[in-house]
């Protein structure tokens, strides 16, 4: 293992699986094969961090040089690897590659990380398991395959049934990562707890609290007050560690809550103005088409392909700003 000297304000903050665009879909769950898109960036994606995005790797067959932490490790499939966001990687893949990449909106996997039980340390905590055969490592790539095949052959209850499929693939996984572990602690003298991130962990609560409150848009000055610091180093904080402001967290957050509404219920556009504490609808469908580039009633009809079966909204013209 090779460490490199990638420092850590030079790494980009990617969107998505080599990507700077917005997270593509309303889904909270995107699932594609490893070499769809890596192949298109010569089997090579660089070094980079996710601010609010959790990948699960599938490697059925063929080799990876993981870049995690500075450290490089030559891995071969099968195996799953976990990169919780804020985690700085990157990875090389061989031509043959074969396997899948999940990757997880930040609602998503804080569900999952909060769900009863152990799940919290195998999404937060980097890793890889490699997957000796067995029982285990078939049920494994039998739910990678469900997963892939209900997300790209969308019907009835999709959600439910992805939801459910990536909830046992944690399962596993938590189980997977135990029997790691304990070979680990028996193998290795216990070292001393290493020294927190101040920064990070400062990002990650503010996240946290998107989550529990970004339906009320609150300020960032209340954000910053309830973690003990200034909005200014809020800011600067965010800024340096996922390379937006706190602000262009807070809406990207709310962003996606609208997507998802406007894809998957029946609510009206100002209902859904209401829903995520805009005062005015002329305020939603600026912020959206800000975002977006596209009014709400244009993204509903993009991702409906008909308007039938939907409530009627006509969208308020008038100028606003959205976001407080």
């Amino acid at each position: 293992m090779d460490r490199t000297g990638a420092g850590i304000d030079r790494i980009p903050v990617f969107k998505l699986y080599g990507e700077t665009r917005q997270w593509p879909t309303p889904d909270l769950l995107h699932c594609e094969s490893i070499a769809a898109r890596s192949r298109l960036h010569d089997w090579h994606i660089r070094t980079h961090r996710h601010a609010d995005l959790v990948h699960v790797l599938y490697i059925q067959a063929g080799q990876v040089a993981l870049e995690l932490e500075g450290l490089e490790h030559r891995l071969e499939g099968p195996l799953l690897i976990v990169i919780p966001a804020m985690t700085i990687h990157g990875f090389r893949f061989s031509e043959d590659i074969d396997g899948h990449i999940i990757t997880l909106a930040r609602p998503l996997a804080e569900h999952l990380a909060n769900w009863p039980g152990a799940a919290a340390p195998v999404l937060i905590r980097p890793g890889y398991y490699p997957l000796p055969a067995g029982r285990q490592a078939r049920r494994i790539q039998r739910l990678v395959e469900e997963i892939a095949e209900e997300y790209h052959d969308p019907g009835i209850g999709r959600d439910m049934a992805l939801h459910g499929l990536i909830q046992a693939l944690v399962s596993q996984l938590m189980r997977r990562r135990h029997i790691d572990d304990t070979a680990r602690a028996e193998s290795h003298p216990r070292r001393g707890a290493a020294r927190p991130d101040r920064s990070g962990e400062h990002v990650r609560q503010f996240q946290s609290l998107i989550e529990q409150h970004f339906l009320d848009q609150p300020t960032i000055d209340w954000f910053a007050a309830a973690l003990g610091i200034t909005a200014a180093h809020l800011n600067a904080l965010c800024r340096r560690e996922t390379g937006a402001s706190a602000l262009q967290l807070l809406h990207e957050r709310v962003l996606l809550e609208a997507k998802r509404n406007l894809t998957y219920t029946n609510l009206t556009i100002s209902q859904v103005s209401d829903m995520l504490g805009f005062s005015e609808p002329a305020y939603f469908t600026r912020f959206f088409k800000r975002l977006t580039g596209l009014t709400p009633k244009a993204f509903r009809l993009r991702h409906s392909g008909s308007q039938e079966g939907r409530p009627t909204d006509l969208e308020n013209p008038e100028p606003g700003e959205a976001g407080r």
